[in-house]
């Protein structure tokens, strides 16, 4: 590339000065969080920070009984279920920053000492003077000083392919998303060169400020959190309750069958009052929630948060005091021993304050975190088998909870690289190429008069260099069966003229060995193509181009009006002594060949995916850079644009942003398409759509899009994206594919209705443990399961639940159903009615067993423990199946053989219960059953599953 001699560019001590000054062109790295803090971030999720105060409270309890298995079991459940978690989105982030490396080191070319010289392009500073060849990228943002033929990649800033560039105002393109003579770091050079003077660089370019905006922290609440930390309110809100009920009534029942003085009792009132006041942390926030659920939200009362827990452990004492002063009043002398109730009393209250807090701690589901950590960290694993490599954890249930999908169109609804849509060769008849003279032209002129490149070095996706228009024409030879590589090195070039956006041709001309003469080949816009021909090309000869005009623009026509680009060919054969220049060769008299529409065409899995998403009720809304024409005929092609669409339905990014915020909030409710978009567009989009209750997920694989992305519910960013878009993403789509997402979509609502049928498993055994707990205290009877026994029962065995649920396979008919609320409470009313009718039903069938074993000394020997041990698993164990077919409409056994990993789990837990029953000992109190126990045993707790089987059956057909 030739060089003016008047740029001397800066000198040494210029990019010294000017590097102090706008800094280096660098991008500040995205801050990464660091390992502590992922993994004490597993601590946010709700249940477990509930699970967290039954731990403490199990501690509590621990001390005073001096058994420790239960807190172990607890804190052991804690741990697996965070470690789990934290390992998964480490795995995944190192996965994701090795598909993410970026190359500050590329040599660029620049002027400095008035010499051409290399420099790494992070050494680039402001006022360096930057030479631009095709296939090289701008390595900073700046102002062009020449111009040549210049042709701009600006898709990851705009989304569009190929942009001119010129230096001369009167050619600039006042609809350009940027300057015509700007060019923009990370965009890339399709064809020509030019001179640029860099004007900014690093942070300061437009690709480092949107990339500064993809790192803003936008707090935005996963759904599915949202639903847990309403659920957690619940069982506390529930478990505090019962536990309010239980120590009520057992001391109510105790002051009844023991009286005490008045006294005593006011000096009681005054340790209880002075107690409520040093829990309130406790118990207020819990209040609160009760508001919350029955749809009267309150702010909690600041004091709460304020003051610390010592704060309000003085408060409870001088509460205490002050009673303990109004009782001196009546008489009543604290100092006194025989004012206080003796030691047998204050034992048994606090007994039954342990009970109170023991309901506590059955109330909430230990195995949740665990079945919610399995359930998203074995559909990390297997998204990423779908392409779908997910780097934050919740986004795979985020998916399924989608309203919204906005989508980019480059990349993602097109394949990003121009093909040949149709071609119009009036000679060539059905347009299929041949060995006769025609045919020959075509070929040799597509080849020969062109400047682009194809790279073979994969077989399975070729890929193109240079212009991607004329890279689509060669493309197109190469699926007609000719490679064009033979034909341009045969044809032996004379003179080149190359395509200018002031001239809208190409021209060159060869020696042919195919036709046996010089021949002159031109390609370029159809009209002035045209304008320079006397005859057409036809099977018949050549005809006056008069004959055809009229059907060559009414075609043309209809290929722009679907945004299609058209290129127009021709030809002409020159004397050997004829040395004119190409534009006086290229004048007139030139045979028209014909025509070629070219297209970046819609990948065609698309329309069928984006079909599957609307019809599970999902909005799919195209956000691009490009025109509007172009983006209204892309989404009628993948069928969102329909015929009784209007204006209302588009819109541009300039017109967006001048509406106030009002309207654009009503605006974005009917909006199917927005062209012409700025990062910042796409962004106050996704903003008020989210404002308008929607979860909105964002596709894309440009800088521009990266806002978007990162204040989207869930960003999905292409596997072939630039680093920032990957970077502001939840999931990077590994094979850009929109079919993809539809999977995404299907996986995140089947773990959602897995997460939900370990909770309809769960909560059954904690509704059937929380009951008996609380009759057996009223009636004055222990719980006939040790802690051990319970801990095999809610944690181990529902842990290994939780993996059986997890484990089962995604349900494509999910893609039938629309989404669901945003607010919508997680246990819906059929599993609400389901849980407790069984549980009722459980309970009442193990409260018969009791009396039934019980003898006449009401003790219960160590034999009938261990059955009604094994009978409690057993009800539980088929229980799992019904919660496997939840919500299927179908039987348990449906495709039970494919699935494993439920079978596998199945089987742990019956040999889980032999072994712990025949070898437990002393440990579970167990002794070991014959088989005939067993078999009686595992055929009468089968029950449960067939009264399920029937229900189905006939619920089935009711339907």
């Amino acid at each position: 590339m030739d060089v003016k001699q008047h740029y001397s560019g800066l000198t040494d001590a210029q990019v010294k000065e000017s590097r102090e000054k706008f800094g280096s062109n660098l991008l500040t790295p995205p801050q990464k969080t660091p390992l502590w803090k992922l993994f004490f971030e597993k601590f946010q999720d709700p249940i477990i920070r509930i699970l967290l105060i039954a731990a403490l409270l199990s501690l509590c309890i621990s001390f005073i009984h001096n058994e420790y298995a239960e807190t172990i079991g607890i804190f052991c459940a804690i741990f697996l279920a965070t470690g789990v978690a934290f390992w998964f989105e480490m795995d995944a982030n190192k996965k994701f920053d090795i598909l993410n490396q970026v190359n500050d080191d590329i040599m660029i070319k620049v002027i400095r000492n008035g010499n051409l010289q290399e420099v790494p392009k992070k050494d680039i500073v402001v006022g360096d003077i930057v030479l631009l060849e095709t296939g090289e990228e701008v390595p900073a943002d700046g102002e062009l000083l020449e111009a040549i033929s210049l042709q701009i990649d600006e898709s990851c800033l705009t989304g569009e392919l190929m942009i001119d560039k010129t230096t001369n105002p009167e050619d600039f393109d006042s609809e350009a998303t940027y300057p015509s003579n700007w060019v923009m770091r990370g965009t890339k050079v399709l064809d020509g060169h030019g001179i640029m003077e860099v004007k900014q660089v690093g942070d300061a370019t437009q690709y480092g400020q949107v990339a500064e905006k993809a790192t803003e922290i936008s707090g935005e609440e996963t759904p599915l959190n949202r639903q847990l930390n309403g659920l957690a309110k619940f069982i506390g809100v529930a478990g505090f309750a019962l536990a309010i009920l239980t120590f009520g009534t057992l001391f109510i029942k105790d002051l009844i069958t023991h009286p005490i003085t008045w006294g005593q009792f006011g000096l009681l009132g005054a340790v209880m009052a002075g107690g409520i006041i040093a829990l309130s942390k406790v118990w207020v926030p819990i209040l609160y929630d009760a508001f919350s659920l029955a749809g009267k939200e309150k702010p909690l009362p600041r004091c709460i948060n304020r003051f610390g827990w010592l704060t309000w452990l003085i408060f409870g004492i001088i509460i205490f005091a002050i009673f303990c002063s109004i009782g001196v009043l009546f008489g009543v002398n604290p100092l006194n021993s025989s004012s206080w109730i003796d030691i047998e009393e204050a034992n048994r209250i606090l007994q039954y304050f342990m009970i109170a807090v023991t309901l506590i701690v059955v109330a909430v589901p230990e195995g949740l975190p665990m079945s919610v950590t399995l359930s998203l960290a074995l559909s990390m694993r297997r998204m990423l088998q779908t392409n779908n490599l997910v780097r934050k954890m919740h986004a795979c249930e985020t998916m399924g909870a989608t309203t919204v999908i906005c989508t980019d169109k480059t990349g993602t609804l097109t394949q990003n690289q121009m093909r040949v849509f149709q071609s119009n060769f009036f000679a060539l008849k059905n347009q299929k190429l041949t060995d006769n003279t025609a045919s020959n032209l075509i070929k040799e002129g597509i080849a020969a008069n062109s400047t682009a490149f194809l790279d073979y070095s994969d077989p399975q996706k070729i890929s193109t260099m240079g212009n991607p228009t004329e890279a689509a024409l060669l493309l197109w030879l190469h699926n007609k069966g000719i490679e064009y590589a033979p034909l341009r090195e045969n044809a032996h070039v004379d003179k080149q003229l190359t395509f200018s956006t002031e001239r809208k041709y190409m021209a060159t001309l060869v020696n042919s060995p195919l036709v046996g003469k010089k021949v002159l080949y031109m390609k370029g816009a159809p009209e002035i193509v045209l304008s320079k021909c006397k005859t057409v090309e036809t099977p018949e000869g050549e005809k006056p181009v008069s004959e055809y005009k009229g059907q060559i623009e009414e075609q043309l026509l209809a290929y722009q009006n679907q945004a299609m680009r058209t290129l127009g060919f021709a030809y002409k054969i020159i004397n050997e002594d004829n040395d004119q220049p190409i534009p006086e060769l290229a004048d007139t008299g030139l045979i028209f060949l014909g025509f070629v529409a070219i297209s970046d065409p819609v990948r065609e899995d698309v329309p069928a995916a984006v079909a599957e998403c609307l019809n599970a009720g999902i909005q799919v809304k195209i956000v691009t850079g490009d025109t509007t024409a172009t983006a209204r005929e892309i989404a009628r092609q993948i069928g969102i644009w329909k015929p009784e669409d209007t204006d209302e339905n588009i819109i541009t990014g300039t017109d967006f942003e001048a509406l106030p915020d009002d309207e654009a909030f009503e605006r974005v409710k009917k909006l199917k398409v927005m062209c012409r978009a700025r990062p910042t567009d796409k962004q106050r989009l996704v903003e008020l759509l989210q404002k308008d209750g929607q979860i909105v997920a964002v596709t894309g694989d440009g800088t521009n899009d990266a806002p978007a992305l990162n204040h989207a519910n869930v960003g999905l960013s292409m596997g072939t994206g630039t680093s920032v878009a990957k970077e502001a993403s939840d999931i990077t789509l590994l094979d850009d594919s929109f079919k993809s997402i539809a999977t995404a979509v299907m996986w995140g609502r089947s773990l959602y209705q897995n997460i939900q049928r370990f909770l309809l498993f769960q909560l059954t055994i904690n509704v059937v443990a929380l009951v008996i707990v609380f009759l057996g205290s009223i009636f004055g009877h222990e719980l006939p399961l040790t802690v051990t026994q319970m801990l095999w029962v809610n944690l181990i065995m529902d842990t290994f639940a939780a993996g059986a649920l997890a484990s089962l396979p995604p349900n494509k008919e999910v893609m039938k159903d629309k989404p669901r609320k945003n607010e919508a409470f997680i246990v819906t009313p059929p599993m609400r009615n389901q849980i407790l009718w069984i549980g009722l039903a459980f309970v009442a069938f193990l409260m018969g067993l009791l009396y039934y074993f019980t003898n006449a000394e009401g003790e219960i020997n160590r034999h009938d423990l261990a059955c009604f041990f094994t009978i409690f698993v057993m009800l539980q164990f088929w229980n799992l199946f019904n919660a496997k077919a939840f919500a299927t409409g179908k039987s348990a056994f449906n495709g039970l053989l494919h699935d494993t990993g439920f079978i596998t789990v199945a089987l742990l837990i019956i040999i889980g219960q032999f072994f712990i029953v025949t070898f437990g000992g002393d440990v579970f109190r167990t002794v070991p059953l014959s088989w005939q126990d067993w078999l009686l045993i595992i055929g009468s707790t089968s029950l449960v599953l067939w009264i399920g089987e029937i229900f189905r059956l006939f619920g089935k057909k009711k339907k």
